[in-house]
């Protein structure tokens, strides 16, 4: 099927709806200036979208730290696990157990549906379909139907210059003016996920108008929105924390306000070039900061260095000077080694996905470029005792001396 042309001559909702009425396979290449957007279509419906400018922060990565599922060194180390092996960041993070499938689920979907959003304020640009098969991970994708996304996509451009009219900036707090009311809870509120977007679309195809939103009903998103709008948390951080999205964060927050359960404390009225300034300061801030931050680490770290050093040819000796019995206590061995333990744990779990079981001996890591010979008995004179189960799992212990 030749499908190409600009979106003057067709919107994205007859675009989308075209390919899904035939439910056609392919990947539909978006252009507009300098934005570039690719949304990969199995049997007509959405399973996957790439902002080709995506900004580091939108990643899938970026967007697990920032709803606190994951932390930045877990990224890293996923990051780097993937530099090796070339597979799909979710699938290491799950396979580490960093994030389980039913989150990695989830934000998949809510980055794919961000990015679709987007094109419905698209004014200009071109488009073309390219047929063929699509590479999609079925296990945590949930494809999504270009009906509902036609009819969400409209939905949010009717709604969003109402919501922000009162949700105005994403630099903006709230007061709490009082608790939500548990025995009002409206019929939204008490749906699942699924039948809360069929809620929404039967609203929007003329059913009851706002489900679950009359005489201060309050849904299930405004609870999760409520619960994380605490004095001083800004509205971006709180889309970040509700996994919702931008626009549904916001209309919640829009709802809170009209039913009078939040208040908008407004950001400091600047100039852009005092915001400018302020951004600048932070940052600098933050760098002096963190310089001290390491320069205190690595202060920190010369110290325990030095003790571990001692530690590794002498221990910690208590001797009768007349050359009687002395006393030896290895407790800050002890307490290197927790750490040394955790490393040679990512590293055993790194090993298992690039070779899909564990190593026999410790000593493969190292094979491996995983660790160096130090890493396997430090911060003690002999080896950690390692020992792989048969049924699958490891023993790693330190040794005993």
């Amino acid at each position: 099927m030749a499908l190409q042309g600009t979106l003057k001559d067709f919107g994205i909702a007859e675009i989308l709806q075209l390919i899904g009425q035939q439910a056609k396979s392919g990947v539909l290449h978006l252009n507009s200036k300098d934005a570039e957007i690719h949304i990969l279509m199995a049997d007509g419906n959405v399973v996957r979208a790439e902002y080709a400018g995506r900004k580091a922060r939108e990643k899938l990565g970026n967007l697990l730290v920032r709803a606190a599922l994951i932390t930045q060194e877990q990224l890293d180390l996923a990051l780097e696990t993937q530099k090796r092996t070339l597979r799909r960041l979710g699938d290491i993070l799950v396979e580490l157990r960093m994030v389980t499938k039913e989150d990695l689920r989830e934000m998949t979907a809510l980055q794919t549906t961000e990015t679709v959003y987007k094109l419905f304020h698209w004014k200009s640009g071109t488009y073309e379909f390219e047929p063929g098969d699509v590479d999609w991970d079925r296990e945590t994708v949930t494809p999504l139907r270009a009906e509902s996304v036609l009819m969400e996509g409209f939905r949010q451009v009717d709604e969003w210059p109402m919501v922000r009219r009162k949700i105005a900036s994403t630099a903006m707090t709230f007061e709490r003016l009082r608790d939500l009311d548990r025995e009002r809870s409206g019929r939204l509120g008490n749906l699942e996920g699924g039948e809360e977007v069929d809620a929404a679309i039967d609203s929007l195809e003329g059913g009851a108008k706002d489900v679950g939103r009359e005489d201060g009903e309050i849904g299930k998103a405004e609870r999760r929105v409520f619960e994380l709008a605490v004095p001083g948390r800004s509205v971006e951080r709180i889309i970040d924390l509700s996994r919702l999205g931008e626009f549904e964060t916001c209309k919640a927050l829009f709802n809170l306000v009209n039913h009078g359960y939040l208040r908008p404390v407004q950001p400091s009225r600047r100039s852009a070039a005092a915001e400018v300034g302020a951004y600048a300061r932070d940052w600098q801030q933050r760098l002096r900061q963190g310089a001290s931050r390491v320069l205190a680490t690595l202060a920190v770290a010369a110290v325990l260095a030095g003790v571990a050093w001692t530690v590794n040819e002498r221990g910690f000796a208590w001797a009768d000077p007349s050359g009687g019995r002395s006393f030896h206590d290895n407790s800050a061995q002890r307490f290197l080694a927790r750490y040394q333990v955790s490393r040679l744990d990512q590293a055993l779990e790194v090993y298992r996905l690039e070779h899909g079981r564990y190593p026999d001996r410790l000593e493969e890591l190292v094979q491996a470029g995983l660790a160096a010979p130090r890493d396997l008995h430090y911060p003690w004179s002999d080896g950690y005792y390692y020992r792989r189960k048969a049924e699958g799992g490891f023993v790693l212990l330190p040794p005993v001396e």
